[in-house]
C-alpha cells in the first residue's frame, strides 16, 4: 500500500511538471511580443501577480517556515526567476509610461517580500505563527494571481476575442489548481487547499470564455486580415492609376522629323 507521504510526493512532483508548463506558457507570447518589438494589448498584471505569489510561496516552503516542502521552493524558487524575467521584457519593450508603472510595481513587490521575510525569520519564534502568517500572506496573492487575468477576461468579453488571452495559459492554470489541491490534502494544509481551489475556479471560468468567443476570433481575425488585403490592393490600385495619369499627360514626340 502506497504511504501518504509516498502519495504526497508523487502527487508534488506533477503538480512541480504542471506549474512548469504554466510558467513557461506565456513564452510563445514573449516571441511575439519580441518580433512585434511592442507589448501591445498584453497586461503585466498576471506576471507581476505570479512573481508575488512565487516569492511568498517560497517564503512559506522554507525549513524554518514550514517543514516537508521541498518540492513547493523549488517550484516556486524556479516561478520566481521565470516571472522576472517575463517582467523585464516588458519594461524592454513597454512605452514609457506603462515601463514606469510595472517598475514601480515590481520595486513595491521585492520590497515587501524583503521585508515580509526579515520580520517573520527574526521577529516570529515557533514555525507554527510563522507558518500561520505567511500562509494567509500566500492565500491573498495566490488569488490575486488566479484573478489577474480578469483583466484579461474583461477584455475577451468587451472584444468577443480571445486573442490576447492564450489557451494553453488558461488550461495549465485550471490543471495547477487541481493538482495542487489534491496535494493540499495528504494531509489536509488549508493554506495551499482554499488558493488552489479558488484557481481552478478561474481557470475553468477562462476555458468557458474561450470556448464561447473562439469562433468570433477567428472571424474576427480574418475579417482584419481581409481589411488589410483590400486596403493594400486599394493602394496599388491608386498608385497604378497615378502612374498611367502621369504618362498620359507627358509630352509625346512627334512622328515626322525636321
Amino acid at each position: 500500500m502506497v504511504s501518504a507521504d509516498a502519495a504526497r510526493t508523487v502527487v508534488g512532483i506533477l503538480g512541480n511538471i504542471i506549474s512548469l508548463f504554466l510558467f513557461l506558457s506565456p513564452v510563445k507570447t514573449f516571441i511575439e511580443i519580441w518580433k512585434e518589438g511592442s507589448v501591445q494589448n498584453y497586461s503585466p498584471a498576471p506576471y507581476l501577480a505570479t512573481l508575488m505569489n512565487c516569492m511568498a510561496w517560497t517564503l512559506y516552503g522554507l525549513p524554518m517556515v514550514h517543514s516537508h516542502s521541498t518540492l513547493l521552493v523549488t517550484i516556486n524558487g524556479s516561478g520566481s526567476a521565470i516571472q522576472l524575467a517575463y517582467i523585464i521584457l516588458f519594461l524592454i519593450f513597454s512605452d514609457r509610461q506603462k515601463r514606469l508603472r510595472v517598475f514601480l510595481v515590481l520595486l513595491l513587490e521585492l520590497f515587501f517580500i524583503s521585508l515580509l521575510t526579515v520580520l517573520v525569520l527574526t521577529r516570529v519564534h515557533t514555525p507554527k505563527d510563522r507558518c500561520m502568517i505567511v500562509g494567509i500572506i500566500s492565500i491573498l496573492f495566490s488569488v490575486m494571481m488566479y484573478a489577474s487575468p480578469l483583466v484579461v477576461m474583461k477584455l475577451v468579453i468587451t472584444t468577443r476575442s480571445v486573442e490576447f488571452m492564450p489557451f494553453f495559459l488558461s488550461f495549465t492554470s485550471f490543471a495547477n489548481g487541481l493538482v495542487w489541491s489534491a496535494y493540499s490534502l495528504i494531509p489536509f494544509d488549508p493554506f495551499i487547499a482554499v488558493p488552489n481551489a479558488v484557481g481552478s475556479m478561474f481557470g475553468l471560468a477562462q476555458l468557458i470564455l474561450y470556448a464561447t468567443f473562439y469562433r468570433s476570433t477567428k472571424r474576427l481575425i480574418g475579417e482584419r486580415k481581409h481589411k488589410s488585403e483590400v486596403g493594400l490592393s486599394e493602394v496599388v490600385v491608386v498608385i497604378a492609376a497615378e502612374d498611367s495619369r502621369k504618362a498620359d499627360s507627358a509630352p509625346r514626340k512627334s512622328r515626322w522629323c525636321f
